[in-house]
C-alpha cells in the first residue's frame, strides 16, 4: 500500500505535466509511448499465438539477476513472457533500448516509488508473477532491465536478440 506522501507527489507531479501529455497512453512522469513509438516493437495481441518465453528476476547467491538473461528472437515474432520474481524484493521487466533504459533509470532515481503502466513494463512484488506479451517487429539489439533504483546498476539487465 502507498502511502500518502508519494500518492501526494504522484498528484502533484501529473498535474504539472501538460494537456497534451495526459492525453497519451501509456505515461508516467511525463514519459509517453503510443503504438508507433516503442524501440523494441509493438505490444503483442494476447488472442494470437506466441512463443513463451519464461524470465525468472530475482536475487540468487545474493546477486540481483534475470534467468535467463539473453533472449533470441525472430523478427515479426509475437512472444509471451512468463514473469516470475523468485526474490525477497520487487523486481521490473523493462524492455526497451538501452538508452532509453538508461534515461528511464534516471527518472526512477527522482521517484523511485514510480510504478509502471505500459505495455513493454511490469513490476512484481516478491514471489509474485505476472506476463508480457510482445511483438517483435524490429530487428536489433535490446534490453530488459529492472529500473528499480540499485537494480540495473546491481547488474540486473538481459539482451534481447531479434534477428
Amino acid at each position: 500500500m502507498k502511502n500518502y506522501t508519494n500518492v501526494i507527489a504522484a498528484v502533484a507531479m501529473t498535474m504539472s505535466l501538460s494537456t497534451a501529455t495526459l492525453a497519451g497512453p501509456g505515461h508516467h512522469d511525463g514519459h509517453q509511448h503510443d503504438e508507433q513509438s516503442y524501440s523494441a516493437g509493438e505490444p503483442g495481441d494476447p488472442k494470437k499465438p506466441a512463443r513463451i518465453v519464461p524470465i525468472t528476476m530475482g536475487e540468487p547467491g545474493g546477486k540481483m539477476a534475470f534467468v535467463p538473461d539473453r533472449v533470441e528472437v525472430k523478427k515479426g515474432e509475437q512472444v509471451k513472457f512468463m514473469l516470475r520474481n523468485s526474490g525477497e524484493l520487487d523486481h521490473e521487466f523493462v524492455l526497451a533500448t538501452p538508452a532509453e533504459n538508461l534515461k528511464h533509470a534516471e527518472a526512477m532515481r527522482k521517484n523511485p516509488d514510480m510504478e509502471h503502466d505500459d505495455p513493454n513494463a511490469k513490476r512484481l512484488a516478491p514471489k509474485a508473477t505476472g506476463e508480457l506479451v510482445w511483438k517483435f517487429s524490429k530487428d536489433g539489439e535490446f534490453e530488459f532491465a529492472c529500473l528499480i533504483p540499485g537494480h540495473r546498476e546491481g547488474n540486473m539487465i538481459g539482451k534481447i536478440v531479434v534477428k
